[in-house]
């Protein structure tokens, strides 16, 4: 019963305090007033401000691009054979042009510079870097396939000089793309007299067409007036360029193929009976005509032009220059072609061609024709100033 009564309290309690929460809620829950709109106030207008000036940047320069250089050749160790300029004399004068260039050269005759250019070409290795020498040495050359083909370096070297074009194509040697050399300078033969030998002449002659025949009768005539034989040939220097060059053609019309005919022996005989006895007995000693026609025991010669310059140089209102004589076959003549080519076993072959580039500038040519007596075979060259034996009329 008691434990009845203290549950039912319990409940009561509990249902007292149900209904007090149920008061409570129902009297203090009031509507949530809704708030009354309000007007932002306006935003102030922002006071434009200037950036601060910022300094342009400086131009920048390009990098500075240097050319590339081609790499340098070593000129000292170029080998340079050459068949002129072998005397002592002309050595002298050519090395000093040469000086300049960076490099030297070896004189040498033509028979053993075949020999050296066409063993090395057989052995397939060689020390001949550039060969410098007459256009009729080359043909032998060309026979061994010794030589290198010159055409685009040639090409090359025309882009600021302008060679002869008639030498470029002797340079071919018949064929029709294959360069065996290099123009590199030319001459000629000529006559040479004191102006004392000039009375002597034969009546009606004319020094510059002179024939055969009247040239022996001037040297005779010179004999008989003076006593002494003053007509001289080179016959220790370059005599055979004389026979070959000038005599046999005029007298027979060729060289080779008619070298023994009828007209060869009547040139020979005259030769012997009409112009020989009033030759200088010491022709045959004679190397350079200069020398002797300076000194005075020469009063008529035959010589290469360089072999005549010093006579001309010295004493330029002395002398006279002539061709040679003509025959009955006309008047022969010899040009002189020299050319640069290399070797296709040249162990420095950008050093030779360097070389080429040097010896066929315009003005080495100048130094060449007035040092040395060999005419250029570029255009360009300058000949304002030349030495009366150069400039001879």
């Amino acid at each position: 019963m008691k434990r009845r009564t203290t549950q039912a309290r319990t409940f009561s309690i509990l249902a007292a305090l149900l209904a007090l929460a149920l008061l409570v809620g129902a009297c203090g829950a009031q509507p949530t007033p809704v708030p009354v709109p309000t007007t932002a106030p306006a935003a102030a207008a922002p006071v434009p401000t200037t950036a601060p000036a910022v300094p342009a940047p400086e131009p920048t320069k390009a990098p500075e691009v240097k050319p590339t250089e081609a790499p340098k050749v070593d000129m000292g160790s170029l080998v340079f054979f050459s068949t002129q300029f072998v005397p002592v004399e002309e050595a002298e004068k050519f090395r000093a042009i040469l000086k300049d260039g960076g490099f030297d050269f070896t004189g040498s005759e033509e028979g053993p510079l075949l020999d050296l250019v066409t063993a090395e070409a057989q052995a397939g290795k060689g020390t001949v870097d550039v060969v410098g020498a007459l256009h009729g040495t080359f043909p032998p050359l060309q026979k061994v396939d010794a030589m290198a083909n010159m055409a685009d370096l040639a090409d090359d070297l025309s882009a600021n000089r302008s060679f002869t074009e008639a030498y470029l194509e002797t340079g071919l040697l018949g064929t029709e793309d294959y360069l065996y050399y290099v123009p590199w300078m030319q001459a000629t033969y000529i006559m040479a007299a004191h102006k004392d030998a000039l009375q002597y002449l034969p009546a009606g002659a004319d020094i510059n067409a002179l024939t055969w025949e009247q040239l022996g009768e001037w040297c005779k005539a010179i004999y008989d007036k003076t006593g002494t034989a003053r007509c001289g040939f080179p016959q220790a220097g370059l005599f055979h360029r004389f026979l070959e060059g000038y005599m046999w053609p005029s007298f027979t019309g060729g060289m080779v193929s008619d070298f023994q005919s009828n007209e060869a022996a009547a040139m020979l005989a005259w030769l012997r009976d009409d112009l020989w006895p009033y030759v200088s007995p010491q022709s045959i000693n004679y190397s350079f005509m200069q020398e002797p026609l300076l000194s005075g025991e020469v009063w008529v010669a035959f010589d290469h032009t360089a072999r005549l310059l010093d006579a001309f140089n010295q004493k330029p209102d002395e002398f006279v220059a002539f061709p040679a004589p003509s025959g009955s076959a006309g008047l022969g003549f010899m040009p002189v072609i020299v050319g640069l080519g290399i070797p296709k076993t040249a162990p420095n072959p950008e050093a030779a061609k360097a070389a080429i580039d040097y010896l066929t500038t315009p003005d080495v040519q100048a130094r060449v024709l007035k040092e040395l007596g060999f005419f250029p075979v570029v255009s360009g060259v300058d000949t304002s100033d030349l030495p009366a034996g150069i400039a001879i009329p």
